[in-house]
């Protein structure tokens, strides 16, 4: 392409210097053949950007005929077709037989054939009124497949109304000699370069113009990761049953929200270096509120609350240490202590729902099911006298609503959970049960040092984010699915996510 284009400028440059100008580029042949105008204009536009042609736009109009005034033209109209199927004299045709004879055209015939006054109607039958006609409507059309024109403009008009001609618009170039004219073509440079301004070749060399009403190209839009998509079915199955989301962006955190303040010891397996990120600068702080922290130091050494404790001295160092968050639990905490505040403020306790969805790190090693860093989608209840009924209640609700309807639960067990359950659904797919999720009620020694009243209990589950994406998408390596592995042409092209999602259940 690029080759004829060049090969088509040197062809206009050569025709002017022989010639001066192109007075129509409709007439200009190149290999001995008419232009396309949009190619010429190209061509134009090349050399104009040169200065060595100066061009103007001629607006011409051409009458092109319909494939039903093709056929006209060779057949004739539809009303000399009515006129030659009538037979001469008073015994005419009935209308029936006419549009037998003549086919679809015979209603419009009809109605032009009245019009030129041709035929009439005597009782149920069209007679002739004139011995013969003139068929100027083919006449008219053979005209214009001639010339794409007529003289007379109330023929176009009329011809135009019945969709047998239609008019294009032709936009074709006068060109004339530029400034810088010349036959041969100086290939021009786009940019100055490193080597030009180092040997000073810039100061010989032709630039070609900017075009600052050129458009540019389009830029691609955002595209949502399937993280997110998915995210938000589960946002908005939250929002269904009436939770409310919760603050998390807060990725560092002190160990104290974070472990101690869920009644999970300090000699936990959780707290190794192994399974957490520690930070080195701040690495530690002392924000907390001191009779709350009091009241979880008593709890973690000498019980309470019907607990016996952890019987062992526990340390304000290490609960002093800032993480990572390795859980969104440790937003819930935060969130519960709130309303153990809000509860003293106001005199009373306010029963809430909440949930969160947000990343959180461990230190794990990198497989194809394994991240340091992942989602965790959790939400809890907090009312008087919930039970482990209630927990399986709402669970069984929120993961129809998600259109998983075989679930089941199997007993486990949690530093801050008692009673604890893992959840499981049916995989089709797999033919197997597959583990979904974790669950359970917060112990009272995790409620009861907040301040909340004995008979409020809180019931709460949390799952990954990723693994039902996965399903969702057929992704069978995490890595694919986030990291500097993902696959962005994957985040483009896969669809919005849509859960088979279904109306509440009555609890």
């Amino acid at each position: 392409m690029a080759a004829n284009n060049e090969a088509l400028q040197l062809e206009i440059l050569n025709f002017l210097d022989k010639n001066g100008k192109i007075e129509d580029s409709m007439n200009f042949k190149f290999e001995g053949k008419n232009v396309d105008q949009l190619v010429f204009l190209g061509a134009l536009n090349s050399l104009t950007s040169k200065d060595m042609v100066v061009y103007k736009q001629i607006e011409n109009e051409k009458w092109n005929v319909t494939a039903e005034g093709n056929e006209i033209a060779e057949t004739g109209s539809h009303e000399a077709k009515v006129f030659n199927a009538i037979p001469a004299g008073d015994e005419g045709i009935t209308i029936a037989d006419l549009t037998a004879k003549v086919g679809p055209a015979a209603k419009i015939g009809q109605g032009k054939a009245f019009k030129n006054k041709w035929i009439s109607k005597k009782g149920d039958r069209l007679v002739r009124n004139v011995a013969s006609i003139q068929d100027k409507t083919q006449e008219d059309l053979k005209i214009i497949k001639e010339t794409n024109n007529h003289s007379d403009a109330n023929t176009l008009k009329d011809l135009k109304k019945r969709k047998l001609i239609d008019r294009q618009k032709i936009t074709s170039y006068s060109v004339e000699k530029g400034e810088k004219f010349s036959t041969t073509i100086v290939k021009q440079a786009t940019d100055i370069t490193y080597e030009m301004l180092q040997n000073g070749s810039w100061k010989d060399v032709s630039f070609k113009k900017y075009n600052f009403d050129a458009e540019g190209i389009q830029p691609k839009g955002g595209y949502l990761h399937p993280l997110m998509k998915v995210r938000e079915e589960f946002r908005q199955i939250f929002f269904q049953m009436g939770f409310s989301e919760m603050p998390t962006n807060k990725f560092v955190e002190s160990s104290f929200w974070n472990f101690d303040a869920l009644f999970q010891p300090q000699q936990h397996p959780a707290r190794d270096l192994q399974d957490t990120f520690f930070l080195k600068d701040p690495a530690t702080t002392n924000e907390f509120p001191e009779d709350y922290l009091e009241r979880v130091r008593n709890t973690h050494e000498k019980g309470g609350y019907g607990s016996i404790g952890y019987g062992y001295n526990w340390s304000r160092e290490e609960t002093q240490k800032l993480i990572l968050r390795t859980h969104t639990t440790s937003v819930s905490s935060h969130m519960l202590y709130t309303l153990a505040q809000k509860m003293k403020e106001n005199g009373k306790f306010e029963p809430a729902k909440y949930f969160s969805i947000d990343r959180v790190f461990r230190n794990e090693t990198v497989d194809a099911t394994h991240l340091a860093e992942f989602h965790q989608v959790e939400g809890f209840i907090a009312d008087y006298d919930l039970n482990l009924g209630h927990l399986i209640g709402v669970l069984n609700d929120f993961f129809h609503r998600m259109g998983v309807d075989k679930i089941k639960f199997k007993p486990a067990y949690n530093p801050y959970t008692e009673p604890s359950m893992e959840i499981f659904s049916y995989h089709a797919g797999l033919d197997e049960w597959v583990e979904i999720g974790n669950s359970g009620m917060f112990r009272p020694e995790m409620l009861r040092p907040m301040g909340l009243p004995e008979n409020v209990r809180v019931i709460a589950w949390g799952l990954s984010l990723e693994r039902p994406t996965m399903i969702k998408y057929s992704i069978d390596n995490i890595r694919e699915l986030l990291g500097h592995k993902c696959d962005i042409e994957m985040i483009q092209n896969n669809p919005i996510c849509r859960l088979e999602k279904k109306m509440g259940r009555e609890l």
